[in-house]
């Protein structure tokens, strides 16, 4: 792990939007709308949770507030360009002057690139997460966004980015600017409770995974790595209550804020199952976060060289018997048998024929860069197949 040098080297670091957190916080809606300076918002959700409770309470608020808000639902749940296409003409035709995005990390990022791209003159693709890329943007024709979580995965709703899937060449791409950042975020737990145990379990691991290779990262943040333990102590307390019983609703709380702080840690940094995981998802359309839970283990072994000392602190603070690398590995372990995670990529039907492409994408993917040991090639190849196989 490199040391910082305090005397001579500089960081920059950037916080998450105004959060307002609690059960019955949707009620909010329309004062958010308010602050945020949306007078006709696109609401934008995903098909499944169009018809439901959380979407119906949310459309409430808004209405109560004297609102009239419509429903774009069209996404897939690796989201592409065609539903962005789509999403920004109903946005453009429509009048809009703002989105409100409600459901988990698909529906809330295809509901910031919707109100980014909106007002933009180039393509999408233009604005990947690439070097300055992001400067490019007519920042002034950026529309606002309200966020409200009904997952406790992602973090989409503090993030300045979204992930879109580009079929032609079956890679997942971000799509960066600070001003994506939606203006609030609403963060009711009431919203959770009919997330059934498997979603829980996949968006519980995926919150997981970014608190654990954000904290991981070999980038110097500190108060984003103080943000990914405290997280993963609420994970430890929280995801498998809110597996056995949805209805807690304090452990549905805990769990929606831990996804927020692992948005908030990684702007430190993801790593390798983030890369590894991408073009899976591009390719199979599998689920994000169950696609890291199966990988997670798997590269947390193919970094032990480089993390065993920050795993061991780890393993102190959150209690964890036995001690250090062992003791946070066993913990993956037991909690992925626990939610009744696959533990292999064979399992997810994922087809090992296809290894060597994912390969090659899962070494350029920006995620990749920060990765505590170097990912070549032949080590991606070679996760892909422990993580088939089962050989940690």
């Amino acid at each position: 792990m490199v040391a910082f040098d305090f005397a001579r080297e500089r960081a920059s670091w950037a916080y998450p939007t105004t959060i307002w957190f609690g059960a019955g916080s949707v009620a909010a809606a329309a004062k958010a709308c308010a602050l945020a300076g949306i007078r006709r918002p696109l609401l934008v959700t995903d098909p499944g949770l169009a018809g439901r409770e959380p979407v119906r309470r949310t459309r409430a608020a808004l209405q109560e507030g004297g609102l009239d808000p419509e429903l774009f639902s069209d996404l897939r749940p690796n989201p592409t360009e065609a539903c962005l296409a789509a999403g920004v003409r109903r946005f453009v035709e429509g009048g809009f002057d703002g989105v409100v995005a409600v459901g988990g990390g698909s529906a809330l990022d295809l509901g910031k690139a919707i109100a980014f791209m909106a007002g933009q003159k180039r393509p999408v693709w233009d604005f990947e997460d690439v070097g300055d890329n992001w400067k490019r943007a007519d920042e002034a024709a950026i529309r606002p966004v309200v966020a409200i979580p009904t997952t406790a995965g992602t973090g989409s709703e503090v993030g300045r980015a979204a992930v879109l899937t580009d079929p032609r060449s079956q890679r997942k791409r971000i799509i960066f600017h600070p001003r994506m950042m939606p203006r609030l975020a609403l963060l009711d737990p009431e919203l959770t409770l009919e997330l059934p145990p498997k979603l829980t379990a996949a968006t519980g691991m995926d919150a997981l995974a970014h608190l654990l290779e954000a904290y991981l990262a070999p980038t110097f943040h500190p108060m984003a790595e103080g943000i990914a333990v405290e997280g993963m102590r609420l994970v430890r307390e929280a995801l498998v209550v809110a597996y056995r019983d949805g209805r807690d609703l304090a452990a549905r709380g805990k769990m929606l804020v831990a996804a927020s702080m692992g948005a908030v840690a990684f702007q430190k940094g993801l790593g390798a199952v983030h890369a590894l995981s991408h073009p899976i998802g591009a390719r199979f359309d599998t689920h994000h976060g169950l696609t890291n839970a199966v990988l997670l283990p798997y590269v947390l072994a193919f970094n032990r060289p480089q993390v065993e000392d920050k795993l061991a602190r780890l393993a102190r603070f959150l209690d964890l018997k036995p001690a250090g690398f062992d003791g946070v590995l066993a913990w993956l372990l037991d909690l992925r048998e626990e939610l009744a995670i696959p533990p292999t990529l064979e399992a997810l039907g994922i087809d090992d024929s296809a290894f060597a492409a994912l390969a090659e994408a899962a070494v350029v993917d920006p995620t990749a860069a920060t990765n505590p040991r170097p990912l070549a090639r032949e080590d991606a190849l070679e996760l892909y197949r422990r993580a088939f196989e089962g050989r940690i």
